[in-house]
């Protein structure tokens, strides 16, 4: 094998598709203003203790000008077209011509945690209600995890390497980690590197329900006639995270490739810590989180004392956000209380596979822009007293170096570290 090239990796632009609004866009101007992107559910039915969820506001495929009605028909698992309409997005923000110098140099890692689910879904249906003929000819494709990143590639015409990074909940975080890799390696120019996930169907919804991970909402919680506070990460009384639909896409680009193209670089990707717990399949090992985060230090060959913003994966759970705290306070020490630490799913909810790089695209954004996003829904909690949260409004600050962290089912973690520039 050849050497590595040891290139520089950024991040060119981003696209994403989240309960705040079907476009990053929407999604940013309504996080500035610290709204939440929580509602009744629509697309099932469940038990009225479960139904708030995050779906994604205004989503209506047929409206997209590169999807027609049989399209939409025979790809029938949401994350398909979702990640189309994303990657799409994410190549315009980008300003990146795909033509025949960039098509073969240009990749796709699109993860996600539970892929075609609702194709799966769909089919089980049609086999009982209408017979076997009329199972879907497109089930398994619209099962596989890859289909999303190659329908991508199928509209925008790219040519690169393709596949899914599958990280459960740090899905996300792995796919830039893998790609800004094969960037710096020199086996592409540009990645579009990210996550896509349409859980909103009644069986999940349970199933989280019924392992205690999603909270439920009684007649004397505060969610109960607002569900604009049902996520409510690092408070006093959260009880669970919000199961939502989303998909987010980070575009990343060689230095190189940046000068030829002439892009706008938005960060850099400094650093990358990863790992497993082997522990348990859900409740988190805080020495191997706090392993990776010191990893991804040490790969950004930076100290604990130059992060400046912590994007948490602060899902709202008791035992999740206790351990992601705790692991803070130990790799930062007493300088933990200076730095802003806040979470995107207070707004947003817990998107499992596509989480991180919405998480990755907003950390960015807010680097371009000065602002720190909030952590709306937030009542104290004496265990995180000395944590400065950015408690329910966006603040106006200036960081150049942020961590985002993200952790999984199964015991994955991933974090990734960004520089502005």
């Amino acid at each position: 094998m050849k050497a590595p090239q040891n290139r520089k990796v950024f991040v060119v632009g981003y696209g994403a598709a989240t309960p705040l609004g079907a476009t990053f866009d929407k999604t940013w101007k309504r996080a500035v203003r610290g709204e939440a992107g929580f509602r009744k559910v629509t697309r099932c039915q469940v038990e009225s203790a479960c139904d708030v969820v995050g779906e994604i506001p205004d989503w209506h495929p047929q409206e997209l000008d590169f999807v027609d009605a049989k399209e939409i028909y025979n790809w029938n698992a949401m994350f398909v077209i979702l990640t189309m309409a994303v990657c799409k997005e994410a190549l315009e923000n980008a300003g990146i011509a795909v033509d025949e110098k960039t098509a073969p140099r240009m990749a796709c890692l699109i993860g996600s945690a539970l892929n075609g689910t609702d194709a799966y879904r769909i089919a089980m249906h049609d086999l009982e209600h209408r017979g076997a003929l009329r199972v879907s000819p497109y089930l398994l494709p619209n099962l596989c995890a890859n289909l999303p990143s190659g329908k991508a590639g199928m509209l925008l015409k790219f040519t690169g390497p393709i596949f899914s990074p599958q990280g459960a909940c740090a899905s996300g975080n792995h796919a830039i980690a893998i790609g800004a890799r094969m960037i710096r390696d020199g086996d592409c120019d540009f990645v579009l590197a990210g996550g896509a996930e349409a859980p909103i169907l009644p069986e999940l919804i349970h199933g989280f329900a019924n392992m205690n991970a999603t909270i439920k909402v009684n007649k004397n919680d505060r969610a109960f006639n607002d569900p604009g506070q049902v996520s409510r990460p690092f408070s006093i009384d959260r009880r669970g995270f919000v199961l939502s639909e989303g998909a987010g896409v980070v575009v990343l680009a060689a230095e190189e490739a940046i000068k030829t193209h002439g892009l706008k670089a938005k960060a850099e990707v400094i650093g990358v810590g990863w790992n497993s717990d082997a522990h348990h399949y859900t409740s988190p090992n805080p020495v191997t989180i706090n392993r990776a985060i010191r990893a991804a230090l040490d790969d950004a060959e930076i100290a604990p004392d130059d992060i400046q913003y912590i994007n948490a994966h602060g899902t709202s759970t008791p035992k999740g956000d206790l351990t992601e705290i705790k692991c803070l306070r130990e790799v930062f020490g007493k300088r933990i209380s200076q730095i802003p630490v806040s979470s995107n799913k207070s707004q947003l909810g817990h998107s499992l596979g596509a989480t991180a790089a919405i998480e990755a695209a907003l950390t960015i954004e807010g680097m371009q822009k000065g602002i720190i996003l909030p952590t709306i829904n937030y009542k104290p909690d004496p265990e995180f007293a000395d944590i400065d949260v950015v408690p329910n409004t966006a603040r106006k600050q200036k960081y150049e170096i942020a961590l985002s962290n993200a952790f999984g089912f199964g015991g994955t973690n991933c974090c990734v570290i960004f520089k502005g520039v």
